[in-house]
């Protein structure tokens, strides 16, 4: 149940229509997994903590470089060459005491990546590289959770909700892996950052049932010229991944109804 503080902060949100103060408890007794804390990541997170996510797992390995302070809006000067995720749950805890942050300093790895599944809800693909990413969509169709899907490329970036059993998942929107260099494009703060609030938003509102997810939809957006499309994407019945799922796995909304 909320507290009496947690009922005031999020007092603005639970008079949504379609959050209410079912909804707001659905979400503090949601785990998120966030692949990659960067300009994406890290801006995710930060708007899954002040929405009053109970628990965020961040991971991410390296340390914080001087040119990531472009768009990384959870670190500081100070804290260049030290580890980014330290740092990350420093400022989000300080932001919103009232949750729960766990950093993992390490990449998304074969070896992690179905542990960290299983002890999420949900799971948000942030990360830098399409290897991780694409380990993280095997894990949410293994254990049927669903996931957030969002990239950028210089200025234009695209959004879509994974539900395993549902709509397509990563493998069938790319049967072979994109040969993406994470240093090969310019970073502009305000692009990760647009695109990181709208992955926040169909986080929130997989978890509580506020209006209507991209599901099984692509949000296409070229932010150079402020256009916007949506593509509807085709699930492969013989998907390597996700071919031989049939149900959808029920969303924290489905597992805790919300009333309003």
């Amino acid at each position: 149940m909320l507290t009496p503080k947690e009922r005031e902060r999020y007092s603005r949100q639970i008079q949504l229509l379609g959050i209410g103060e079912a909804g707001q408890n659905t979400l503090k007794n949601t785990t998120a997994v966030i692949s990659g804390v960067g300009g994406l990541g890290g801006t995710v997170a930060l708007y899954l903590a002040v929405a009053g996510v109970g628990k965020l797992i961040l991971v991410r390995g390296g340390e914080l470089r001087l040119d990531d302070l472009n768009r990384q809006i959870l670190m500081t000067d100070d804290w260049v060459g030290k580890t980014r995720v330290t740092k990350a749950k420093e400022t989000l805890i300080q932001i919103n005491p009232d949750i729960e942050v766990e950093a993992i300093a390490a990449y998304i790895t074969a070896d992690n990546v179905d542990s960290l599944v299983q002890r999420s809800d949900i799971a948000l693909s942030c990360a830098h590289n399409f290897p991780e990413r694409t380990l993280l969509n095997a894990a949410c169709v293994r254990w049927q959770k669903p996931m957030v899907e969002a990239a950028m490329n210089s200025m234009d970036a695209y959004l879509t909700t994974i539900v395993p059993g549902k709509t397509p998942c990563l493998s069938c929107l790319f049967p072979e892996m994109p040969d993406w260099d994470r240093r090969a494009f310019g970073v502009l703060g305000a692009v990760s950052g647009t695109l990181a609030c709208l992955a926040a938003l169909e986080a929130i509102k997989l978890i509580t049932g506020l209006g209507q997810p991209l599901l099984g939809q692509l949000l296409n957006m070229d932010l150079a010229q402020a256009e916007f499309n949506k593509l509807r994407l085709y699930k492969d019945p013989n998907c390597p991944v996700c071919g031989g799922i049939s149900h959808p796995v029920e969303t924290a909304q489905q597992q805790h109804p919300v009333n309003v």
